[in-house]
């Protein structure tokens, strides 16, 4: 057999070097596109905005707007909005009619309801379980352990902002269980 005749049959080393690398790229691409979504499972979402805070949204999903807010509603009305992660969370109208400095997390702190304001009996009552928290939310009948989470309620250019409560519970003058 010649020469010539087998180095014609057989690809050169850089062709196929060029192959390996076309097949590895693709295989590689394919491989970090799967993974991307289950990476991004594990990676907490960002709350938005400076200070950690969001724009409470009602419940088409539009900003509430104080003014247009505080002209529908009345002295001691909680109305729910999506707050922090998305959770339903208390506006709470003063008796000044403004909007109270804080926000109330509606879910139980015992099995995760959302918990309804009960005007009737002036606290919110948990449909699951009975448990029960006064108008700031501080549990006052179990089976729930503790008291409804606090959020910051600010408005800022007629937006209502919801901003992490850091702070010592005013409830329970205690270190929140939350943050």
């Amino acid at each position: 057999m010649s020469q010539a005749s087998v180095s014609g049959d057989v690809p050169s080393m850089g062709r196929r070097q060029f192959m390996n690398l076309l097949t590895g790229g693709a295989a590689g691409v394919t491989i970090l596109g799967a993974l991307y979504p289950v990476v991004q499972y594990f990676v907490p979402p960002s709350s938005g905005g400076s200070g950690g805070g969001v724009t409470a949204k009602d419940a088409l999903g539009n900003d509430v707007v104080a003014s247009q807010f505080l002209a529908t509603h009345q002295v001691g009305d909680r109305v729910l909005a999506q707050g922090l992660k998305g959770d339903p969370t208390y506006l709470v109208v003063t008796d000044n009619k403004d909007i109270a400095s804080y926000g109330i997390n509606a879910v139980c702190t015992h099995l995760g309801c959302v918990v309804p304001w009960n005007v009737a009996e002036n606290k919110f009552m948990c449909p699951c379980h009975g448990s029960q928290y006064d108008s700031t939310g501080k549990v006052v009948r179990g089976p729930a352990p503790l008291s409804l989470a606090l959020v910051h309620a600010e408005v800022s250019d007629d937006k209502v902002q919801f901003i992490p409560w850091k702070e010592t519970d005013f409830r329970t003058n205690e270190a929140p269980w939350w943050s």
